[in-house]
């Protein structure tokens, strides 16, 4: 009971330390795991036992048998699902084809590479060298998305880590299940036929499974056929349920069809999918904190030492100086990345849970069977895990800094709400080369957003999970422009520093127009119209117009025309280079007006003859 309790409450702490000082949580963890295992059988206990003994052993241990390993693998299952949630495919749209070759391209370029190196440094046999090559294939969302939160990048170098993180881990595990086969099968006669079945079966049952019961489940949650009280915990037994099936059919499918099915499912219309994200959320971040914890616990000092030696800091420096950016080069070969893009997605390359999980558990079975230098698997992963995340956990943000692709001024815009005149202005704004991401609570504006291709989460304002999302990075402006003035003022007070580096503006209310006494400094566009006259205007007119600015005063006149004018609102200013700025109420007062500088604005065309008399 002691060991359970502290194994949560050890892990919920690392969780925490890794939030506070912006790490990823799996390091922590790690050093935990090795402190109350290894470390204190060896150096701090007086019997020479280790305080959390994962293994039942006869005397002392959590789990009998294998059950340790059991426990892993439904765990491992959860994490991937929930990871599976959060991909969307309207992300992809610009850098599909990049992530494509780098989980089939760059697996393979990792898997023979490494899988050398390992045969000829540590002298391994081709078969546990494979299977060291196939488990380091995976990067891992447990341990790339923490790094990410805390770098400003361009929204297609975040999208690009994040889908290799989540998809590669399948992969990576049916590349090890793989090899695993090859060195189980005993004799030639049948070697390479079973491995291939086997493969095959994983590919057939896993993504079945995993889309005929994410569409069961979509279909019973929109039907109602789900009591709200039981939604999380019904989804919950039908991801086992999916994972212990897929796994009875064809052994180490479970992964890929659990994937699927929340991949399936976080891109469906599906009612109260922000429910089941908190959820599984919440119960993901609880796992991965017992898991690393208990799989360093499970490792010996003998196993350690194993690793004191020249060839694993040679091992190590090939596979994450040459392995990984030679993958990442040849497979964004052709596309539109930058050098530098290329050089920092080459240098966040941290393995995870999916590495560290199933390494213990090949690692065990094979020193079972007696296969010579098996016992090098499961230190070697830990090595690379532990020396991935510690390396890109303390550089990433230099880094990205020194090759340029840190964003030192953010220039993406965040609009809350998605109503028929946010979906117009966010057109707008996208056609000028800028990002936008519009949230609402209200899934109809959502669709209608995404059906003209804008970037639209269907969240709630008063969420805390909007800060951890990573595709915000790159936002530095701030515009609150739904119909309810306390939701705009909560959400300039909560998200100002985060998301309006640059600028954080909301719609006047109908108290505030009009009133030069009260009108915020944040107001937005106009302090002649509120919400309602900006839907009014844009129901009768459609379009956002552009009107050529010859100097100050013309400027000035035009802003005093629309002050007069109901049908006709000031949006932005652009300049010569077309870089647009954003109008304030009451804001009048501009630095200057150079050439081929327009005033943008929403409504009826300027009457040519008024702008002429003003002139």
């Amino acid at each position: 009971m002691l060991e359970l309790a502290g194994i949560i409450i050890l892990g919920i702490l690392a969780q925490w330390f890794a939030w506070k000082f912006k790490i990823p949580a799996i390091l922590p963890l790690i050093l935990i795991g090795l402190l109350v295992g290894p470390i204190a059988a060896e150096f701090l206990s007086e019997d020479g036992t280790k305080w959390i003994e994962p293994i039942w052993n006869g005397e002392k241990g959590l789990f009998p048998g294998d059950g340790l390993y059991y426990f892993v693998s439904l765990a491992i299952s959860i994490i991937l699902f929930e990871g599976g949630l959060t991909l969307k495919r309207s992300e992809i749209k610009n850098v599909g084809p990049v992530i494509t070759k780098l989980i089939t391209l760059g697996s393979a370029v990792t898997f023979f590479g490494a899988g050398l190196i390992a045969h000829l440094i540590f002298n391994l046999s081709w078969e546990l060298s494979f299977l060291f090559s196939g488990l380091i294939i995976v990067t891992g969302p447990t341990v790339i998305t923490p790094i990410l939160r805390n770098i400003p990048l361009k929204k297609d170098i975040s999208t690009i880590l994040k889908w290799e993180g989540i998809l590669i881990d399948p992969i990576g595990a049916l590349v090890a299940v793989l090899v695993f086969e090859f060195i189980s099968v005993e004799g030639d006669s049948g070697f390479t036929k079973t491995a291939f079945i086997e493969f095959g079966k994983i590919i057939l049952f896993g993504t079945t499974f995993g889309f005929t019961f994410a569409h069961a489940l979509a279909f019973a949650i929109n039907k109602k056929l789900i009591p709200h009280y039981l939604l999380n915990v019904v989804s919950l037994s039908t991801v086992l349920l999916v994972f212990v099936e897929s796994e009875i059919f064809a052994h180490e499918s479970g992964l890929l069809a659990v994937v699927v099915m929340g991949m399936v499912l976080g891109n469906g219309k599906l009612e109260n999918i922000k429910e089941l994200l908190y959820f599984k959320e919440s119960l993901s971040v609880l796992l991965i904190s017992i898991l690393f914890i208990l799989l360093a616990a499970n490792i010996n000092i003998e196993d350690l030492m194993l690793l004191y030696t020249w060839k694993t800091a040679a091992i190590f420096a090939i596979v994450v100086f040459i392995i990984r950016p030679l993958a990442v080069f040849l497979s964004t070969g052709g596309s539109k990345l930058t050098l530098n893009e290329k050089l920092f997605i080459s240098w966040v390359g941290p393995r995870g849970i999916v590495a560290a999980g199933i390494a213990s558990l090949f690692g065990s079975k094979l020193i079972k069977q007696g296969v010579e230098g098996a016992e090098y698997i499961t230190p070697l992963v830990f090595m690379i895990v532990l020396g991935t995340v510690l390396l890109n956990a303390t550089t990433a943000r230099l880094f990205a800094k020194m090759v340029g692709v840190f964003l030192t001024k953010s220039n993406g815009i965040l609009i809350v709400g998605a109503s028929k005149v946010s979906r117009l202005l966010g057109h707008y704004l996208e056609s000028h080369g800028r990002h936008v991401v519009l949230i609402d609570s209200n899934q109809g504006n959502i669709d209608k957003a995404k059906e003209l291709g804008l970037e639209a989460l269907n969240t709630n304002i008063y969420s805390e999970t909007l800060a951890d999302n990573i595709e915000l990075n790159d936002v530095g402006y701030l515009m609150a422009m739904t119909g309810n003035s306390d939701i705009n003022k909560y959400a300039i007070n909560k998200f100002s520093k985060q998301f309006g580096e640059n600028g954080s503006f909301r719609l006047v209310s109908s108290l505030e127009m009009n009133n030069p006494e009260i009108n915020p400094k944040e107001g937005l566009f106009s302090h002649t119209d509120d919400y309602l006259r900006l839907n009014e205007v844009t129901r009768e007119y459609p379009s956002i117009q552009e009107i050529d600015l010859n100097d100050k005063a013309h400027y000035e006149s035009l802003i005093e025309i629309t002050d007069n004018d109901k049908d006709i609102i000031p949006l932005f200013i652009k300049d010569g280079e077309g870089e647009l700025h954003i109008i304030s109420s009451y804001n009048t007062d501009v630095d200057e007006i150079g050439n081929d500088f327009k005033l943008v604005y929403l409504g009826k065309p300027f009457d040519v003859e008024e702008v002429a008399n003003e002139d």
